[in-house]
């Protein structure tokens, strides 16, 4: 499970040949959620407020990068990383 981004302990991940709709899955601490790229909705699990809102402000900024990605995780390539939000 390739890791895309990280930043402020919060790690971000794609599975190669995943299920639609496209997601990634964010970790953080003992949390973890799955996130639709193109609602930005929480599909399954949670984070702590402030880190699910970080998260989401990052998929904001980056919401095409991150279907490029899912795109290539479908087709069992490496998908490129993505800069941290600061």
């Amino acid at each position: 499970m390739p890791i895309i981004s990280r930043f402020f302990g919060i790690i971000i991940r794609m599975f190669f040949n995943e299920h639609a709709p496209p997601h990634f899955h964010a970790e953080y601490a003992e949390s973890r959620a799955v996130i639709n790229i193109r609602t930005l909705e929480v599909i399954e699990g949670r984070l702590p407020r402030r880190a699910l809102e970080l998260v989401l402000d990052w998929a904001e900024l980056h919401q095409d990068e991150l279907l490029t990605d899912w795109d290539l995780c479908q087709q069992h390539q490496q998908p490129a990383e993505i800069a941290p939000l600061q």
